[in-house]
């Protein structure tokens, strides 16, 4: 194991995957709170505060194992906001606002980082222009996995409860049901090389995007 590669990578990466899961289960906890659901917030997650947010297994082992092995598919997760979707104003309409606030601040986060690695192609021979186009690399990157991943239309990813919220009511209750399997799933997909099948072109197409967007190739 060869450390003079493993600190820095870990040290280019920390920042991004610390605001992407922060910011991601944030923006969940303060959307629910704006369709009537104060859970979260009394619970102190809606804070751009990390603690609350990190699952020790999740965010911190797991990524770093993933970093860490050659060509290893990043994954990891954050401790769930929870929701009351019976409190929200109109539970099944205000689910996708709710859902959907965790990948938009992803995407929004996204433009930001692309936004930084522009302004690092203009920063000349400063000192400062590797290590943040290096860490904007990163953030789009991991931006786009958080995006694409928990935009898979199974619950309990926010994918799912978007569908659940558009379906009518007879096929949304049939995807719901899935919920308390979707955890045994995923982890199979994982494994199974499936997920980094499905995703890989949606993550790379994404990224792509951006890139050409800010001109980030050129």
């Amino acid at each position: 194991m060869d450390f003079n590669t493993i600190i820095p990578k870990i040290a280019i990466f920390a920042l991004p995957v610390i605001f992407a899961i922060t910011v991601h289960e944030a923006a969940h906890g303060y959307v629910a709170r704006k369709f009537g659901d104060n859970t979260a917030y009394m619970l102190g997650r809606v804070t751009l505060n990390p603690i609350p947010h990190i699952d020790l297994f999740g965010t911190i082992i797991l990524p770093l194992i993933m970093l860490l092995l050659p060509g290893g598919f990043l994954f990891g997760w954050a401790k769930p906001v929870p929701v009351n979707f019976g409190a929200l104003r109109n539970p099944k309409r205000d689910m996708l606002w709710v859902a959907a606030a965790g990948p938009a601040a992803n995407f929004i986060m996204m433009i930001g980082w692309a936004i930084l690695a522009k302004l690092s192609t203009l920063m000349g021979d400063s000192s400062y222009a590797l290590p943040l186009r290096l860490m904007s690399g990163a953030g789009i990157f991991i931006n786009a996995i958080m995006m694409i991943f928990n935009l898979i239309p199974l619950p309990p990813l926010d994918g799912g409860r978007v569908a659940v919220s558009l379906l009518p009511n007879t096929y949304a209750r049939l995807l719901a049901q899935l919920e308390p399997y979707g955890l045994i799933i995923i982890p199979l997909l994982l494994i199974s090389g499936a997920l980094g099948f499905v995703m890989g072109p949606l993550v790379n197409g994404l990224i792509n995007g951006i890139a050409s967007l800010f001109a980030l190739n050129s």
